[in-house]
């Protein structure tokens, strides 16, 4: 196999996941009951669109030329975004310990693994790679080691509030 079609199937690979990643966020839309956690998975929704115009345009460059140009990177720069602001992650928390969010518990675990998963092909592909692909796959775990990291935390805060709550008897 040559070097651009190993590329081409990197990302190809990264395409599927990112679009199965963003139907998982659709999906748990309609489980959610809370405004915060709505307006986060709106948020990741937006930027897992931005991943998947980043990588679409990398494999046309492939499919075009052989090489990648990367001129969607300068306008897919991203910032580490703060999904719920202050007040929206104490009103979340809250909203927790009031009623049983048990399915919010699993939609973020499994979100956090997505990410996570995503995250670390990505990390392994950049040290596979050299050039503008290895550039394109490093920008593409940081966004993703992003959104790792807000799962974790409120997988990891959920899962305590949990544990801790008074469950009766």
């Amino acid at each position: 196999m040559s070097e651009n079609q190993g590329l081409i199937k990197i990302f190809e690979y990264a395409l599927n996941q990112e679009k199965t990643g963003m139907s998982f966020f659709q999906n748990s839309l309609e489980r959610m009951g809370m405004g915060s956690a709505m307006t986060a998975f709106k948020r990741l929704i937006e930027e897992e669109k931005r991943h998947i115009e980043f990588i679409s345009g990398i494999l046309e460059d492939l499919h075009r030329s052989g090489e990648i140009e990367l001129k969607i990177a300068q306008g897919a720069d991203l910032d580490p975004v703060d999904y719920f602001d202050d007040r929206a992650r104490s009103e979340f928390l809250q909203q927790c310990v009031e009623g049983s969010m048990i399915p919010d518990v699993t939609v973020f675990n499994t979100a956090w693994l997505i990410e996570k998963d995503l995250s670390e092909f990505y990390g392994r592909m950049a040290e596979k790679t050299d050039g503008k692909a290895k550039q394109a796959l490093q920008m593409l775990a940081e966004w993703e080691h992003e959104h790792e990291k807000f799962f974790r935390q409120y997988r990891d805060k959920l899962s305590e509030v949990y544990a801790n709550m008074p469950w009766g008897g």
